[in-house]
């Protein structure tokens, strides 16, 4: 730039406007105190009590409108929206039909540090500074191609990578006979989209893609895709270096601020199904919820919530009017949720769960 002046006018423009970026979550209220603002899309203010953030509503249809369109535009992924709405048509929704957008969340059960990928969810969450968190919908490794569990960092950041498919799709796209390029350069046919942000595991990348469509389903082949408008916010903004832990956590449970435990379920991935039980390690997560305490379940509405996974948040916590008496007997023996089942296994609630191997 040959006008120096007019360049330091520009970068202190592009400085204040950072600032007043972070800053926006706030603003002065008449009294002089903070008066919050509301967030950039998929931004939520941490909890000072539980881990339940955001909140379910409904929107209703335009005329054109796609429930994928829809989805996008409130941060939601397919399955996030097919789910909670299984009675519309994905592709032509009826114009005038409320949609539910499911936009309320228990934070996963790990650090809040960096970057967190729940796999079953096929969401990600980045903790991107005091008191704030991110959430954005996400694609991951299809069935034969899955996204690895493990802690690893964000390494280098490209804008509008080069693309090299791997020589396995190469061979499939030779025997269809299809062109089998070595080299895929930046444009509207690179799958990686403009952005792509390089992990410590070899070959796999967090980055955008050319199909948007996709997002919020097991598309990839090990990667992580995000819509573009998400993984160029990300590439902003975050550091290399930064933690990313990928888990895999299908059942999660957390208490909300008002002191209601809440469940959130999702599919178990495929490669996982067999490997434990779901009634069983959705058991112990609520036991961990309650501690040393005798826990007063709905046991109809867990099983209900772990065999009918949906990502809707349900409340577990049984309504006191409503217990049967022999149930309130169980609950003053001591021993918990595991002893609770025991002693009640007479009474029909390990037939009423079919925890079995059968």
């Amino acid at each position: 730039m040959k006008n120096p002046t007019l360049a330091r006018r520009i970068g202190l423009g592009a400085a204040l406007f950072g600032i007043a970026a972070m800053l926006a979550t706030t603003t002065l209220a008449e009294d002089g105190s903070e008066a919050p603002q509301e967030l950039p899309r998929g931004h939520f203010h941490l909890p000072d009590e539980g881990n339940v953030i955001g909140e379910a509503y409904t929107v209703t249809v335009e005329e054109g409108e796609t429930l994928l369109d829809i989805g996008r535009r409130h941060n939601v992924g397919y399955e996030g929206m097919r789910m909670a709405n299984p009675e519309v048509s994905v592709w032509a929704p009826r114009p005038g039909t409320e949609v539910v957008i499911p936009a309320q969340y228990i934070l996963p059960d790990a650090p809040r540090e960096g970057i967190v990928v729940n796999l079953s969810e096929l969401r990600l969450y980045y903790y991107s500074r005091p008191g704030i968190v991110e959430t954005y919908p996400i694609s991951i490794g299809r069935d034969g191609f899955a996204t690895p569990v493990g802690v690893t960092r964000t390494t280098v950041k490209v804008k509008d990578p080069h693309w090299s498919p791997p020589r396995s799709m190469r061979e499939e796209a030779a025997a269809r006979g299809e062109p089998a390029p070595a080299i895929v350069p930046p444009g509207p046919d690179n799958p990686l989209g403009r952005h792509a942000i390089l992990l410590g595991l070899p070959s796999y990348l967090i980055h955008g893609t050319n199909r948007p469509d996709g997002v919020g389903m097991r598309a990839s082949r090990g990667c992580i895709r995000m819509f573009p408008e998400d993984i160029e916010s990300l590439y902003e903004r975050v550091p290399s270096g930064t933690q990313v832990n990928i888990i895999d956590q299908p059942f999660k449970v957390a208490w909300s601020a008002d002191g209601v435990l809440y469940a959130q379920s999702f599919p178990q991935l495929e490669e996982n199904l067999g490997t434990f039980e779901p009634i069983l390690n959705a058991m112990e997560t609520v036991a961990g919820a309650f501690g040393e305490e005798p826990a007063p379940i709905d046991y109809a509405q867990l099983r209900q919530v772990v065999e009918q996974p949906d990502g809707r948040l349900v409340s577990l916590l049984r309504v006191a009017e409503e217990e049967p008496a022999s149930e309130r007997q169980e609950e003053s023996l001591d021993g918990g949720l595991f002893s609770e089942l025991e002693i009640s296994q007479q009474t029909g609630l390990f037939s009423e769960l079919e925890v079995s191997h059968l």
